[in-house]
């Protein structure tokens, strides 16, 4: 009897260079994916850490392992990394990049080097990001958002910091201009809009609001700068300025954003559920569309983070009835995504479990979403640690555990190595639950009306905020599990050869490792994404 050797990747060297060289120079997007991959991780790895001192520091009244400047700049750093270095760019530059021009039959994507200047100025922003935190005044102390006139007057280095989020964003924007050409010119024949994968639909309404959200950002950031150096006065009202018109800036792009966070994860869950329920997706057309709806209508709603603010009557009634309206397209969503597990052949593998996880979590923070949505309730759970607990149902429960789920589905194709699926549940048991200790009980101190953002704490809150501590250790330790049992599987794991998933997407029909090309020849598309004759899985 003979064993079955993987392909060894050799990860599409088309530089024809050594070592690192090799990488950073790469154009091939496959490569470009994996960099984006190892970068992106990295600091999400950097912002676990971050919260898990925040969580310890809160655990009990008063001081405990840190003082109120140093929790201040934490939670500022543990927002900036989490944000803007890992979700935002996260789905895009990684799996967008490994996955979407196989998944659409393409070479590569529509501008290569572009695509490579796009993780250079990633990297040379996180670089400037880090920088601001040992230099000049030490770290920015203003949270993740920059208020001013906090960020205007503070001794902290934030100028630096505001700078590498500017830089980061003009990465966001060139990736979206190349994958909107790329999903535009680059089909493979017989590849019409009716026949994309929907992870394709997810990435291209993502990268319409990549587009048109994110110089947005770049202006306000540039004037919080101008502010800083040169002293306008256009936010400071100590100067004739308007903080609350900062705050409109910053919503008109910063939720938009949730959306370049979330909707990638979507057409995560949506090219697995039907992969694992052994049916094709019950409502393709309107899972399509409302990835557009989501991008468009998600726009519209900046103002129901200003409730307490201070606006008219009229402006809170528009701003809540379009938050409960963007409700719809992502309700429609779950609708489908349940309805294709109805008589399905459900396998829970570990992509499945992390896909159904999603589903749970991402509902919990949509529905507590409506509570901030509507002014009559969002008055009373304002900025307190109601919010940070919706915040991370919709990101981490929403676009992390999807994140995790393609990290599970698609990365065993691209090494030719899979990971262990016993350690792979368990660390996703130890992460649900976990998560949802840790989460569930912060909105509960929140309706108990604990404010976020404070060092310190009353002792009536003390038992549920060592409750969410506890939550933490689990969640860490079931990511710890899940990191060493995925890596160890993709460099020393059995073969991951063919298409044991049983998928119907293009990336499944290509070699495992595929080539430097994609495809050996030019695919030609018949049918449907999700159509199952031909997998040799029933």
């Amino acid at each position: 009897m003979t064993t079955v050797q993987p392909t060894q990747p050799s990860f599409w060297n088309d530089t024809g260079k050594t070592g690192l060289a090799a990488w950073i120079f790469s154009t091939d997007h496959k490569r470009i994916g994996l960099l984006y991959f190892y970068s992106t991780f990295g600091f999400f790895l950097v912002g676990v850490l971050l919260g898990l001192l925040l969580r310890i520091e809160l655990m009990a009244p008063g001081r405990t392992i840190m003082g109120p400047q140093t929790y201040n700049a934490l939670f500022t750093v543990h927002g900036v990394v989490m944000i803007f270095l890992f979700i935002i760019p996260g789905f895009q530059g990684s799996f967008g990049n490994l996955v979407m021009p196989i998944q659409i039959g393409a070479r590569d994507v529509a501008f290569p080097r572009l695509n490579l200047f796009s993780w250079w100025l990633y990297i040379i922003g996180a670089v400037i990001i880090i920088t601001s935190l040992f230099t000049g005044g030490g770290p920015p102390d203003t949270g993740w958002t920059f208020y001013v006139p906090f960020s205007s007057r503070t001794g902290t280095n934030v100028s630096l910091a505001v700078f590498g989020v500017f830089v980061v964003g003009f990465s966001s924007i060139l990736t979206g201009l190349n994958f909107i050409t790329t999903i535009h010119r680059l089909r493979a024949e017989g590849m019409t809009w009716g026949r994309l994968p929907l992870f394709v639909w997810s990435l291209y309404a993502t990268a319409w609001v990549q587009i048109l959200a994110t110089p947005i950002l770049a202006i306000t950031l540039v004037l919080v700068m101008a502010e800083r150096l040169l002293g306008t006065g256009l936010f400071d009202p100590g100067r004739g300025g308007d903080p609350v018109m900062y705050q409109h800036l910053f919503w008109i792009y910063s939720h938009p954003a949730v959306y370049i966070m979330i909707l990638p994860g979507m057409g995560v869950i949506s090219d697995v559920i039907p992969v694992f329920s052994r049916k094709p997706i019950f409502g393709y057309k309107m899972i399509a569309f409302s990835s557009i709806a989501i991008a468009a209508f998600g726009s519209l709603v900046w103002g129901h983070h200003m409730f307490t603010s201070g606006m008219s009557d009229t402006a809170i009634l528009v701003f809540s009835f379009l938050t409960f309206i963007v409700a719809i397209p992502s309700a429609i969503k779950v609708f489908n995504w349940v309805s294709t597990l109805y008589k399905g052949s459900i396998s829970l593998d570990a992509p499945m479990l992390f896909a159904l996880s999603f589903i749970l979590l991402f509902s919990i923070g949509g529905l507590s979403g409506l509570i901030l949505g509507a002014a009559a309730t969002d008055v009373h759970v304002h900025d307190t640690h109601f919010v940070v607990g919706h915040f991370h149902y919709v990101i981490f429960g929403g676009a992390g555990f999807a994140f995790f789920a393609a990290m599970h589905y698609w990365l065993p194709k691209f090494y030719g190595r899979r990971y262990a699926e016993k350690p792979a549940i368990v660390a996703w048991a130890l992460m649900f639950v976990g998560f949802n200790v840790m989460y569930f009980t912060m909105q509960v101190l929140g309706m108990k009306g604990m404010p976020r953002r404070y060092y310190d704490y009353l002792p009536e809150f003390a038992t549920l905020n060592l409750v969410a501590t506890v939550g933490s250790w689990i969640l860490v330790a079931g990511l710890i599990v899940m990191l060493v049992n995925l890596f160890r599987g993709l460099f020393r794991g059995e073969p991951f050869t063919g298409n044991p998933w049983g998928g119907a997407t293009l990336e499944w029909t290509t070699a495992t490792p595929p080539p430097t090309e994609n495809f050996e020849q030019e695919p030609v598309v018949t049918h449907g994404p999700y159509d199952f004759r031909g997998t040799g899985i029933p």
